[in-house]
């Protein structure tokens, strides 16, 4: 057999070789680094990484290959390999209970309180109010019943989640602040603990820290007990569109504020212990009239058609209410809550009659019970 013969049978088995590695699946020899890359384009990048095979397409060398020019795509994707992060397998055991965009309840928010040291701020609290001659001896004659010696404990609990200050760096606090935002608003998002976003669900600010006045923590607690309980999330909400009404809007959460500190008023005036005494317990009954008094003020607002420059005149009459017949109140809500169970209309008629909803205004001057002048309790009440 001559050379030529020879050579004419190499090239044939080269050619062979060829034809059989792309039929097997293997890029060709010429431009490896355009085939390597349609090869494993549709792998994700971390899977990519955790087999080592980004590393080895932009290693200097492989097997003697070094690409003369490098290709940007290899070179995204080798930034995009610097960046990610190794994939660790999550069960649900192992997630943190702080982990931002996991809801948390109300239960879950009151154990927090229950463990952590708040022997400071205890110091501060005033369980009772303290009454001198004939208002004595009135209060004693006629006034409510003493709380139980076992729920005081539970009342002081109360009064001092409301010495409480909301801080940012605690993980608890900001889990309650987004649980507020998202079952406010539907989003499923994390969003900022300081923005404008708070005042569109009625804070007077950026920061919802600056309106817990004369309430504290406790009217956030309060807040994530409404949208928390499947019972009164519904309420909440009608509560919320209410709000955002074009003429009878109001800063909803601000007004949430107000109602929390007639509800500790209440509580410290004795105006709730025969409630409590009767359920044997504080927290709930507190609860139930917070919850109460702000199913109350939704209906006046809506039926009398009060606007943002009645505020302090119907708050101030619901804290009249509130002290005087809050089994009253907590009557009203019993009512509510079994006709949104049977699937009745609401009492509050929003879905008939909301109307348009207005973006928040910042303009709208709103007057809290800790803005009016003091008044006898004695004065006149809604009926």
């Amino acid at each position: 057999m001559n050379e030529n013969s020879c050579s004419f049978h190499n090239e044939e088995e080269l050619r062979d070789g060829q034809v059989e590695g792309v039929s097997a699946g293997y890029p060709p020899p010429c431009d490896k680094d355009n085939s390597a890359l349609l090869a494993f384009r549709g792998i994700p990048i971390s899977e990519l990484k955790n087999h080592g095979i980004l590393r080895a397409l932009t290693a200097e060398t492989n097997n003697g290959w070094e690409p003369a020019v490098m290709n940007t795509e290899v070179l995204r994707a080798q930034e995009e390999w610097e960046a990610v992060d190794s994939i660790q397998p999550e069960t649900g055991s192992r997630a943190s209970s702080d982990q931002p965009g996991q809801l948390i309840s109300f239960i879950e928010a009151l154990q927090h309180f229950q463990t952590v040291d708040l022997s400071s701020f205890k110091k501060r609290i005033q369980p009772t109010i303290r009454r001198t001659g004939l208002a004595a001896l009135r209060h004693c004659l006629f006034g409510p019943p003493k709380l139980h010696q076992g729920l005081r404990e539970e009342r002081d609990l109360v009064l001092t989640i409301a010495q409480c200050g909301l801080d940012s760096q605690d993980p608890m606090h900001g889990r309650v602040l987004q649980t507020i935002y998202k079952k406010l608003t539907g989003s499923k998002f994390d969003c900022a603990l300081h923005g404008d976003h708070w005042e569109d669900l009625g804070f007077q600010g950026t920061n919802p820290a600056t309106d817990l006045r004369g309430a504290g923590f406790l009217a956030l607690l309060h807040l994530l007990y409404l949208v928390m309980d499947s019972k009164t999330l519904l309420m909440a909400q009608e509560i919320f569109r209410l709000s955002r009404h074009h003429i009878q809007q109001f800063p909803f959460c601000l007004m949430s504020v107000n109602i929390t500190r007639i509800t500790i008023q209440a509580l410290r005036e004795g105006c709730l212990s025969r409630e409590c005494n009767r359920q044997q317990k504080v927290i709930p009954v507190v609860n139930s009239l917070y919850a109460a008094a702000f199913l109350r003020l939704a209906h006046v607002w809506r039926t009398q058609h009060k606007t943002v420059s009645d505020s302090g005149f119907v708050l101030r009459d619901l804290e009249v209410l509130a002290k005087k017949s809050p089994r009253r109140l907590l009557k009203t809500l019993e009512i509510y809550l079994a006709g949104v169970a049977k699937g009745q209309a609401s009492l509050l008629g929003a879905r008939k009659c909301a109307g348009p909803q207005a973006p928040p205004s910042k303009d709208l001057t709103f007057t809290g019970v800790c803005d009016l002048p003091p008044h006898s309790s004695e004065g006149t009440w809604l009926i």
